[in-house]
C-alpha cells in the first residue's frame, strides 16, 4: 500500500484505521479498540498470494541527552569563616552578541590554478600597482618566499555559539551553549597568551622567564606557569586562575643538555645513540647566525671526518663546480669560527637524511620552552615536589602577579565581549565541618580525634590487624643489612597489633644477574623463591635496588599479582627508620586485609543515607601515557567499596583502552548475549557476595580526570553503561542525584571519605575511592613494557600513522588478589 492509500483510510475511518494500515493488523486493533472505532469496521481484507506484508517499525525514539543537575541547595552545618579564594570576579556587560565558530581544514600541498588565481589577486591587493607575476604571467616561474608552499584551506561554519548563554547558565539554566561559550572565553585567553609568546598546555601558559624555571636534574627543569579557565559560580561569572608546572628541556648549549641528561662528565663520554633519540625533534638555535631549525639526527663520522660537497662556483660550461671538504674544515678555514672541542663530536643534522645539513655541536643551543614528554625518574619527581611548594601567602602573590604580567583588560577580543576582571580575590563564606572521630584501638579500645586532620599511631594498635605468614624476602639490593630490617619490620608490625611470623628465607639475587634486563632479573630470583620453598607463599617483600633502577618494580608487580597471586609489597631500603617502617607496615595490613583504622560512625545510623540500603562507593580514574608517548594505551581503574555498611574497604578492577582516552569504555561490555564481561558487573557481585549477598540499592560514583567541558560525556557515555551494567580543597561537580542527597549530607559523606585512605595517617584532599583508583591504574600500568609501543613515535610529539593500533589487554589479575587492597 502507497502513501496516498494509508493517509486515505486513515483520515476517512479515524485514528484506529489509521494506525492499523500504517503500523500493520496488530497495533489496528488494538489502537481501533482504544479510540471506540473498531467495533464498527469489517474485518480487514485478505493478502494477496503475490503480496509479502511488511511491517512498518515505529520511529526510533530520540535518546535523552542529559546535562548536570542544578544545585539543590546550600549546606548549613559547621562554624562559618571567611575564605579568601584564587576566583577573580567577571563582570559582563554585552551578553547579546554572538561568537561564530569555523572549522579550518589544511591539506595536501596543491599547485592548482583556480586556488592560485584566489592568491595571485591577494597579491596584487596587497603589492598595490606592481604586478603580481611575470609579464607573460608564468606561474612556474613566479618567484615565492623562500621555502614557501601552496596548501588547500577549506573554512565551513560549525556553530553560533550565543553570549546570552553564559547569562543563562548564571541563572542555572545550563546547556551546552553555556560550556561552548564559556570555551570560547577560555580560548581568548590562549590567544592572548600566545600573542605574549607563552608555550601554551591546554589551559596552561608558561612565559619564558628563568625565575619561573626549577632544575630537577637530567637536564630537565620544572616550568611554572598558570591554569586559567572561566567558571560560572553562584556569585557570577569568575576566572578561577591557579599555579600549574610542566616540564621543559634544559635551555642552552646542546652539549650541557646531553651531559646533564646522560649524567656523564665531559662530552666523550656520551651515548651518541640515545643522544640521537633525546634530540630529534628539539629546535636549537645556531651561531653566530642565531637561526633556529628542528634537529633531525646526528652526523654518522665526527666533524673533523664528515665530508659534505661545497659549491665553489660555474665552469665555462656553466656547470656548478663542487669540491669535498669537512665540516670542521669549512666553519675553521671558510667562515673563520674557532672550534674548541666539536672536532671529535658528531655533527648536529638540521636537514634531511638525505639532503643533511650539518652545524658543529658546540655552535647550537636548545630554544627554550620546549616541552619534555618523558616520564620523570622518581628522583627527578622527588625533585620537583620539594622544590614546587609554596606557602599560601607566596601562591597569592604569584597569582597576583600573574594577574598582571597578562593584562587581560588589553585583550581586545575581550573588550569586545564586554569583559572586565578583577583583579581581588573572591571572598566567600566557608565552613569547618565537626571533627570525625576515629575509631583506633589501643590499649582499652578508646577513640581517637584527629587534630588538624592528622593523627598517628603512637602507643596505639589497628582496628583489625592481619597476620603475616609463610613469607619470604626477597632482595635485589647489594647493600642492606636484611636480618636487621626484618627485626625492625617485626618489631612495629606487633606494637601495632600485627603478628609477623619468621619468613621462610631471604633470598638474594645472584651477582651475575644485575646486568641482565628487569624482566629477566625478575623471573630467575622468582625461580630461585619456586624452587626453595615448601609451598606457595602468601606474601613476599621485595627489597628494590637504587632509585634510579627501579624498572624491576613493574615486572616485579606484574609477576606476583597477575602470575601467581601472590600479595607483595615493594621497598627502596635506602633511609629506613621507625616512621618509614609504621608507613611500610599500613600498606602491608591493607593488603593482608586488616584494617588499619575506621571512622566510628561507620556502620551506624548516623551515616547520611548510606547505612539505610546497601550502598555501593565507586571511584573512577583513567592514567595516560606520558605526554610524547601518542600509542601508549590508558589504564581505566574503577574502585568500587565492599563489605557494606563499611565504607573502608575496597576492591579495584582495571583494563586497557585507546591512548589518550578519558572515557572509560569497558564499564558494560557485553561478550555475549547473556554474558557481561564489564568492570561494573565485576563490583556488583563482590559487592554482593562480601554484603551478606545483598545487592546495592543505591549507587555512589566520584569520578576524577575530566574537565567541565567533559561531563556530558560522562553522562551520556559513561553513565549509559553503568545503567546497562547495572589541586585542594578538591572542588566537586554533582551531576546526577537520584538519592536525593541534601547540600550538608553530601558534604558530610564526602568529609568521611577524606579519613579512610589506609595508607595515611593524615586526611586526604581527594576521597579514597579516587585515590585507590589513580594507585591501581599507574601501578597496574607498569605490568606492560608500553616504552616498545612508542618507540616508533617521536619523543617530542608529531604525526602518527593512519588508523587506530590495536589496543594490548592487561594480564588478569589471579582470583587470590583481585579482590584485596593490592593497589595500597
Amino acid at each position: 500500500m502507497d502513501s496516498h492509500e494509508g493517509n486515505g483510510a486513515g483520515n476517512g475511518a479515524g485514528n484506529g484505521v489509521g494506525n492499523g494500515v500504517g503500523n500493520g493488523a496488530g497495533n489496528g486493533v488494538g489502537n481501533g479498540a482504544g479510540n471506540g472505532a473498531s467495533e464498527s469496521l469489517p474485518p480487514p481484507p485478505p493478502v494477496p498470494p503475490n503480496v509479502e506484508p511488511e511491517q512498518v517499525l515505529e520511529p526510533a525514539k530520540k535518546k535523552v541527552v542529559r546535562v548536570p543537575i542544578a544545585r539543590r541547595g546550600l549546606g548549613s552545618k559547621g562554624n562559618k569563616i571567611p575564605i579568601l579564594t584564587n576566583h577573580f570576579k567577571v563582570n559582563v556587560t554585552n551578553v547579546n552578541g554572538d561568537f561564530f565558530h569555523y572549522s579550518v581544514c589544511f591539506l595536501y600541498l596543491l599547485f592548482n590554478s583556480s586556488y592560485v588565481e584566489t592568491v595571485v589577486s591577494e597579491a596584487s591587493r596587497n603589492n598595490g600597482n606592481k604586478s603580481p607575476g611575470s609579464p607573460n604571467d608564468d606561474r612556474k616561474r613566479q618567484r615565492r618566499p623562500y621555502n614557501s608552499k601552496t596548501f588547500k584551506v577549506e573554512i565551513s561554519f560549525a556553530a553560533k555559539i550565543p553570549m546570552q548563554s553564559i547569562a543563562n547558565a548564571l541563572r542555572g539554566q545550563e546547556s551546552e551553549n553555556s560550556q561552548e561559550a564559556l570555551r570560547v572565553l577560555d580560548i581568548i585567553l590562549r590567544q592572548h597568551a600566545s600573542k605574549q609568546g607563552c608555550l601554551l598546555v591546554r589551559q596552561s601558559f608558561f612565559h619564558n622567564d628563568p625565575k619561573n624555571f626549577v632544575d630537577v636534574g637530567g637536564g630537565v627543569l620544572g616550568c611554572r606557569g598558570f591554569h586559567s579557565s572561566f567558571r560560572t559560580t553562584q556569585g557570577g561569572l569568575s576566572l578561577n586562575i591557579d599555579v600549574s608546572t610542566t616540564m621543559i628541556i634544559q635551555p642552552g648549549p646542546v652539549v650541557d643538555f646531553l651531559i646533564a641528561n646522560q649524567n656523564v662528565k665531559d662530552p666523550f663520554q656520551i651515548d651518541w645513540a640515545k643522544a640521537k633519540r633525546t634530540l630529534k625533534n628539539l629546535r636549537i638555535k645556531t651561531n653566530p647566525a642565531n637561526t633556529e631549525f628542528k634537529i633531525c639526527g646526528l652526523s654518522e663520522k665526527p666533524c673533523k671526518e664528515q665530508m659534505f660537497s661545497l659549491k665553489k662556483g660555474k665552469d665555462e660550461d656553466g656547470e656548478i663546480l663542487t669540491v669535498e671538504v669537512t665540516v670542521y674544515d669549512y666553519f675553521v678555514n671558510h667562515r673563520n669560527i674557532e672550534l674548541r672541542y666539536s672536532g671529535d663530536l658528531p655533527c648536529i643534522n638540521v636537514g634531511k637524511p638525505k639532503r643533511p645539513t650539518y652545524f658543529p655541536l658546540e655552535l647550537c643551543s636548545l630554544v627554550s620552552l620546549q616541552r619534555y614528554t618523558k616520564s620523570l625518574s622518581t628522583f627527578q619527581r622527588s625533585s620537583l615536589v620539594e622544590k614546587s611548594r609554596q606557602k599560601p601567602q607566596e601562591r597569592m602573590r604569584v597569582l597576583t602577579d600573574a594577574l598582571k604580567v597578562n593584562n587581560y583588560d588589553a585583550e581586545p577580543m575581550l573588550r569586545s565581549c564586554g569583559i572586565s576582571i578583577n583583579n581581588n580575590f573572591t571572598q566567600v563564606e566557608g565552613r569547618t565541618n565537626y571533627w570525625l572521630i576515629l575509631q583506633l584501638k589501643g590499649g582499652n579500645g578508646e577513640d581517637f580525634f584527629p587534630r588538624n586532620g592528622r593523627w598517628n599511631f603512637n602507643n596505639k594498635k589497628f582496628v583489625e590487624p592481619a597476620t603475616v605468614e609463610r613469607w619470604a624476602v626477597v632482595n635485589f639490593s647489594a647493600r642492606c643489612d636484611v636480618r636487621g630490617l626484618i627485626r625492625d619490620l617485626t618489631r612495629i608490625g606487633e606494637s601495632k597489633g600485627i603478628k609477623i611470623e619468621a619468613p621462610f628465607d631471604v633470598f638474594e639475587e645472584s651477582p651475575q644477574n644485575r646486568r641482565a634486563p628487569p624482566p629477566v632479573r625478575v623471573d630467575k630470583l622468582f625461580e630461585d623463591v619456586q624452587s626453595k620453598l615448601p609451598g606457595a607463599p602468601k606474601f613476599l617483600l621485595c627489597l628494590l635496588p637504587e632509585r634510579k633502577n627501579c624498572d624491576i618494580y613493574g615486572p616485579w608487580k606484574r609477576k606476583n599479582l597477575a602470575d601467581f597471586g601472590i600479595v607483595t609489597q615493594c621497598m627502596a631500603p635506602t633511609r629506613v627508620n621507625d616512621q618509614y617502617l609504621t608507613n611500610l607496615v599500613l600498606k602491608i595490613n591493607a593488603k593482608l586485609g586488616g584494617l588499619n583504622s575506621l571512622l566510628s560512625v561507620e556502620g551506624s545510623p548516623s551515616m547520611p543515607l548510606i547505612s539505610k540500603v546497601p550502598t555501593m562507593i565507586i571511584g573512577m580514574d583513567v592514567s595516560h601515557g606520558s605526554p610524547g608517548q601518542s600509542d601508549v594505551p590508558s589504564i581505566a581503574a574503577v574502585v568500587s567499596s565492599r563489605n557494606w555498611p563499611f565504607i573502608s574497604r575496597y576492591r579495584a578492577s582495571v583494563r586497557t583502552q585507546s591512548p589518550k582516552v578519558e572515557m572509560i569504555d569497558s564499564l558494560y561490555k557485553r561478550v555475549s548475549d547473556t554474558e557481561d564481561d564489564g568492570i561494573l558487573r565485576e563490583a556488583l557481585l563482590e559487592f554482593y557476595v562480601s554484603s551478606g549477598k545483598r545487592k546495592p540499592d543505591q549507587i555512589i560514583i566520584f569520578r576524577d580526570g575530566v574537565s567541565e567541558s567533559q561531563f556530558n560525556q560522562v553522562l551520556n557515555i559513561e553513565l549509559d553503561q553503568i545503567i546497562e551494567g547495572t589541586t585542594r580543597p578538591t572542588h566537586y561537580h554533582v551531576l546526577l542525584d537520584e538519592v536525593g542527597f541534601s547540600a550538608d549530607e553530601l558534604q558530610e559523606l564526602v568529609h568521611s571519605l577524606s579519613y579512610v585512605y589506609q595508607r595515611s595517617t593524615t586526611a586526604i584532599s581527594v576521597v579514597a575511592p579516587i585515590c585507590y583508583a589513580h594507585l591501581a591504574a599507574t601501578q597496574v600500568g607498569t605490568f606492560m613494557k608500553f616504552e616498545e609501543f612508542s618507540e616508533t613515535s617521536s619523543s617530542h610529539g608529531g604525526l602518527t600513522s593512519a588508523g587506530p593500533a590495536p589496543v594490548p589487554q592487561l594480564p588478569k589479575l589471579q582470583a587470590a588478589v583481585c579482590n584485596s587492597m593490592f593497589f595500597v
